[in-house]
């Protein structure tokens, strides 16, 4: 191996190695068996899988390859910026700006010509303009839905989210799969009927 090989081999393996610290950032869902916090990499797994399995659903057709590739990097930000629960609208309004200084500083860590492909990848997911884009966000918000609704409420009942809330949250998925959007709806009607959900916050 010439120097110039093993230089970008190593960039790499320092990049994977940098990247374990993705199962250390925990979620607010809960993994349904345990019950124990979520991590990052679990979710990207999870996300990942959903892509696989239901990409016939998107509302149009996309590039697989290429949603999965956004599945498994979306997140590596958190690593840096930490993870912002979907539900706390303070940390929200700064979010992009911490996550955009992380996607600097790791996706920095690779090859120039794989920084430049994973960063641009990740502005795709973050503009959510693309087919491909709509559909992973669509499966990023449907996967912890998919938890909540199968731990009882999990986060939602943990935070005291109501229906409002939560259906605000997942009317984006709609963007990208109509029917995951159907399926969410009706996952959070069976919610609040069971008691997992609470009911639409109403005026006083």
């Amino acid at each position: 191996m010439n120097n110039s090989a093993a230089s970008r081999l190593a960039r790499q393996v320092a990049f994977i190695a940098e990247c374990d610290k993705l199962k250390e950032i925990f979620r607010q869902t809960i993994n349904t068996q345990s019950r124990r916090a979520e991590n990052d990499a679990e979710h990207s797994w999870a996300f990942a899988l959903c892509v696989l399995v239901l990409a016939e659903h998107a509302n149009e057709k996309i590039d697989v390859l290429r949603v999965l590739k956004m599945a498994i990097i979306h997140d590596l930000v958190e690593i840096d910026a930490g993870d912002t629960f979907a539900y706390d609208a303070k940390a929200a309004a700064q979010q992009h700006d911490r996550e955009a200084l992380a996607a600097d500083r790791i996706f920095g860590l690779l090859p120039a010509d794989q920084a430049k492909e994973f960063r641009a990848l990740w502005d795709e997911f973050e503009a959510r303009t693309t087919p491909e884009a709509k559909f992973a966000h669509a499966c990023d918000r449907f996967q912890p839905m998919l938890l909540n609704a199968r731990t009882e409420g999990g986060s939602w009942r943990a935070h005291g989210i109501t229906l409002d809330r939560a259906q605000k949250r997942g009317a984006p998925v709609a963007d990208g799969s109509q029917v995951l959007w159907e399926k969410i709806y009706e996952m959070l009607r069976e919610a609040v009927a069971a008691g997992h959900l609470a009911p639409a916050a109403t005026n006083s």
